[in-house]
């Protein structure tokens, strides 16, 4: 391979020094021998509070090497390297500033790569990122439910066209989701209920025991494929600050990553994690947080597919 300038260099080297948890960067996954393929989309522009959420996928790559020189992450009781081929394919280039341009080209990536045999986890940018992902997703999968971490229900009607409160308004007049069997988790901003969703409010996520919540979501779910979607804004402000809409209320780390270790059987065809902006983060307690919410998310995947065997 040959880096910028032309000069040869040996990609053993020098890849797994920068994609996520260090592993492989491959800009060609659609050929890759991976499972699941990483993409960062580096895109705020639907952003309705603070900006900078185009830097996340930078700042959770970064931070995830604190998350590598483990072999077994805890809990978890294998290596997760040895049991899921993963590739970091990098950023997604679109014309900057251009929304439509960013959403045609990540759908039409994302229809690459799920017809080669690919699964993907997406990191944001903001939360719009969801949608051109759900419309290649539905493409292939058909109607999906949601698993959908966040503060907010994103079902808002009467934002642009791209704005990050609105998706999960348009996915199911799109037929891309189905309300009814889809569960939204953390949320403390209002809401309208006649729209369908099943919505476990922070507070009583707090309160309740984590198998009982886990009870709910696989009743919910039912045998529909799974779109599971983590906007780091579900987690309280102690526990993730750097955000651009943080609500105070919400979920701890602790609490979170127990919810979604307990989403092992879930058949989730895809993955995002968004919202992340390093510029409000203290010490990257908020990258960490995300970084960790994605290798969870990972683990999650090997175990179904050990399970498969």
């Amino acid at each position: 391979m040959y880096n910028t300038l032309g000069n040869e260099y040996d990609n053993s080297l020098v890849s797994n020094a920068f994609g996520f948890l260090r592993f492989p960067l491959n800009f060609q996954p659609y050929e890759s021998d991976a499972e699941w393929v990483i993409t960062g989309v580096p895109f705020d522009a639907a952003t309705s509070g603070r900006p900078g959420s185009r830097l996340g996928p930078n700042a959770i790559r970064q931070v995830s090497t604190h998350l590598a020189w483990e072999g077994c992450r805890w809990p978890w009781k294998f290596d997760l390297r040895q049991q899921l081929k993963v590739v970091d394919g990098g950023d997604l280039v679109y014309a900057f500033g251009d929304s439509a341009d960013m959403s045609a080209k990540l759908q039409a990536h994302a229809e690459k790569l799920l017809a080669n045999g690919k699964r993907m986890l997406t990191f944001g940018g903001d939360h719009y990122i969801s949608l051109p992902l759900l419309r290649a997703h539905a493409k292939h999968f058909g109607k999906m439910a949601l698993v959908h971490f966040d503060a907010h229900t994103d079902t808002y009607s009467n934002g642009p066209t791209f704005d990050h409160g609105t998706m999960f308004y348009t996915a199911p007049q799109e037929g891309l989701i189905d309300p009814k069997h889809s569960v939204q988790i953390g949320i403390r901003t209002e809401y309208d209920p006649s729209l369908g969703f099943n919505v476990l409010d922070a507070a009583w996520v707090n309160d309740t025991a984590v198998e009982d919540i886990l009870t709910k979501i696989r009743q919910t779910v039912g045998d529909l494929p799974v779109y599971l979607t983590f906007d780091i804004d579900c987690l309280d402000p102690a526990h993730a600050p750097g955000t651009g809409t943080p609500v105070v209320g919400g979920l701890t780390s602790d609490k979170a990553t127990k919810l979604l270790r307990g989403l092992q059987g879930l058949n989730i065809v895809g993955m995002d994690l968004v919202e992340v902006a390093p510029g409000y983060d203290h010490a990257d307690i908020t990258a960490l947080a995300a970084a960790t919410v994605a290798l969870d998310m990972l683990h999650v995947q090997a175990a179904n597919k050990q399970a498969q065997r």
